[in-house]
């Protein structure tokens, strides 16, 4: 109990502190009830045995109840989980509690073998509870997401498999549920009426078939008639995984009436002659037919290839559908192709593009190209490949059609070989906020908050601040889940740098040198420090949306011109929301936080 202890040395004064705290008094109620339960049990068998003709017949019968207690007890662990993740860990632990009291007062009331039987039995239902519960509750929760979604606990990356289908929004995503670290890939499985409030679902896929037996690597879903359809790549090792020369990837179906019990069906589409890196299909219906594209690399060059099929299971080559340019990236993964406005948008996550100046500051890079394309033709593209998120974390954005028409994407809100502090914690990456899609008049892509976000909001706090000048005024003093709006009037702002911070860590400002717009995140103790930022005009008013989360922070700027999303990682305590300008003043039009439950 470290708060009890101020050093080295504990004096009286560390000893008449430990009784204030609430899990000194706990352990000394769980530690004086573990010795009356221990004296109850001690003395239950010959009490169970007097209620019979015979102590030959009653320690039989006891020993029939015993067996039947652990099978009990054995059954409940399987259920348990179950029940944990729909009453959270508090309330699990708040349950088994009791049950236990219920079954201590019933053993002092009851009479007869039956009875006595049953609540002995009551056991079998508070352990596993209890065991599970008390695991749950583990987990350290310092950063993990209060309104994005993120993994009970082990490994998440690429969202997979979003659509819509039979009433609810299904969310699958990339999952090793047995670590923190990445490993044999799972799809995990959420569903939601509205896109922010996720129910945990089972998992969906496991690599557990010859086709994908080292993996079940990222895909899409489709709906096809009554049945949700997944298709994923199945990864796969011919011999030894370290010889990159024994690597097959293939595509592969499997398919639900209900939406959360698949059956798998097996490879659809195999590796293509010469290439071992083929991977995360996008499947989606035109006309009368299903189109997929799929992502590859050829050598040191990405590429995206496109099939057709009737049926989703008999697929025909159609050929290459874009190649990587000159210094595109050797490979194109996560490739995804839809219309705006009738313009083709084919969107990709590609590997190793160099940084030049402010772009591609990232390991790897998520964006689009626009151009024309009919079935059957080759995909012309317009202009040069765009990033889609200039912040620290965001990558693999998968795409959907919403019921309404709208086109909604979501994407991992990390970044590969980047640290993630919270694997102390039991758990590692989340995905980003619903953000939906619109093509602007100048043939831009455009994302903005999806609708449903707004549903997130509390109270509303105003922030009384027109003019800042050369100072930092604290506005929140704990901030972990709020929606930040603020107006700068940069025309009549003179101060170099103005902006706001969260704790010490996390800075948003304009750099009016530069003309940019800065994300700076310093975070030393995880290794985690450096700035993005995009180009701002500064004549005119910049207008910010800023999405605090425990441990990230999306920002959307002039209604969805630019977006930059990072992770971030206060200190408890360090988690203050202040403004400021420096080297001058800087003049607001409007401020202020909803909150976010």
């Amino acid at each position: 109990m470290q708060e009890a202890v101020s050093g080295g040395k504990v004096t009286l004064e560390d000893a008449l502190r430990l009784l204030t705290l609430p899990r000194f008094w706990a352990l000394v109620f769980f530690v004086i009830g573990t010795c009356i339960y221990g004296v109850y049990d001690q003395q239950f068998p010959v009490y169970f045995s007097s209620q019979f003709p015979t102590l030959q017949e009653g320690n039989a019968m006891y020993g029939y109840l015993n067996s039947f207690q652990v099978f009990l007890e054995a059954a409940g662990m399987f259920c348990a989980p179950w029940l944990v993740n729909r009453l959270g860990a508090k309330n699990g632990l708040i349950f088994a509690g009791m049950v236990m009291a219920m079954r201590m007062v019933a053993s002092g009331l009851v009479e007869g073998p039956v009875l006595i039987s049953i609540t002995k039995l009551l056991h079998a239902v508070e352990l596993p509870v209890l065991l599970v519960s008390a695991k749950r509750g583990d987990l350290n929760l310092r950063w993990y997401p209060r309104y994005h979604l993120a993994a009970r606990a082990g490994w998440m990356n690429d969202p997979n498999g979003l659509v819509w289908f039979d009433g609810w929004y299904h969310a699958f995503y990339q999952h090793h549920p047995y670590s923190t670290q990445w490993g044999p890939m799972h799809w995990g499985h959420a569903r939601s009426k509205d896109l922010v409030r996720w129910e945990h679902l089972p998992v969906a896929l496991a690599p557990e078939g010859p086709e994908d037996k080292d993996g079940c690597f990222s895909g899409s879903a489709v709906v096809d008639g009554d049945t949700l359809a997944l298709i994923y790549t199945g990864h796969k090792f011919h011999g030894d995984p370290d010889d990159e020369a024994n690597l097959y990837q293939v595509q592969c179906l499997a398919t639900s009436r209900d939406g959360v019990h698949f059956t798998r069906q097996g490879t659809i589409v195999d590796t293509p002659p010469g290439l071992h890196h083929f991977r995360d299909p996008k499947v989606w219906r035109e006309g009368e037919r299903w189109y997929m594209v799929v992502g590859a690399r050829d050598g040191e060059t990405g590429q995206v290839r496109v099939y057709r099929s009737d049926d989703l299971r008999e697929w025909q080559d159609m050929g290459v559908l874009a190649v990587a340019e000159k210094e595109m990236g050797y490979m194109w993964e996560c490739p995804d192709f839809f219309t705006l406005n009738g313009k083709r948008v084919l969107m990709f996550s590609p590997q190793g593009l160099a940084a030049e100046g402010f772009k591609n500051r990232n390991l790897f890079q998520s964006g689009y190209l626009l151009g024309e394309w009919q079935p059957g033709q080759p995909f012309v593209h317009e202009g040069e490949f765009v990033e889609m998120d200039s912040g620290h974390d965001f990558y693999a954005p998968q795409s959907f059609p919403t019921p309404d028409g709208r086109r909604i994407v979501i994407g991992w809100l990390d970044m590969w070989e980047s640290p993630l502090p919270e694997q102390q914690d039991g758990w590692a990456g989340m995905l980003s906020l619903p953000r939906e899609l619109t093509l602007s008049a100048d043939n831009r892509l455009q994302m903005r908050p999806a609708r449903e976000v707004e549903s997130l909001r509390g109270a509303w706090f105003p922030w009384p601040v027109s003019t800042l000048n050369n100072q930092q005024i604290v506005q929140v003093e704990s901030c972990d889940a709020m929606e930040v709006i603020l107006q700068w009037d940069c025309a009549n702002s003179s101060a170099e740098q103005y902006g706001i911070r969260l704790g010490d860590g996390f800075r948003l400002y304009v750099d009016a040198q530069m003309q940019r717009l800065v994300l700076e995140r310093y975070y030393p103790q995880y290794g985690l420090c450096g700035t993005r930022s995009v180009a701002l005009n500064l004549n005119d008013t910049l207008s910010l949306r800023l999405f605090v989360d425990s441990s990230s922070v999306e920002v959307f700027v002039n209604e969805g011109e630019a977006c930059l999303s990072s992770r971030i990682y206060p200190d408890e305590g360090a988690r203050g929301l202040a403004m400021f300008a420096w080297t001058g003043t800087a003049s607001l039009i409007d401020a202020g936080a909803w909150q976010l439950e």
